[in-house]
């Protein structure tokens, strides 16, 4: 079976995945079409304190605080 056939359960949206950088990785390698997306940097928010992904597709992720992924 083609892979171009995707039943829509095999969607994942990114508040879906596990609160972990692995889980966020791979994902976001899963939604880049194989192509390894990778931690660029880390920093500080300064309005609350909360750890800031910068990733190598250009997106800054943080964990909102309801323990999900978000894109900031």
């Amino acid at each position: 079976m083609s892979q171009a056939f995707v039943k829509e359960s095999d969607e994942q949206w990114l508040h879906e995945i596990a609160p972990t950088l692995q889980a966020l990785i791979v994902y976001l390698t899963r939604e880049n079409n194989g192509i390894r997306v990778y931690e660029k940097g880390v920093r500080a928010d300064p309005s609350n304190g909360n750890t800031i992904h910068v990733m190598s597709n250009g997106l800054h992720y943080t964990i909102g605080h309801e323990g999900h992924w978000i894109i900031v």
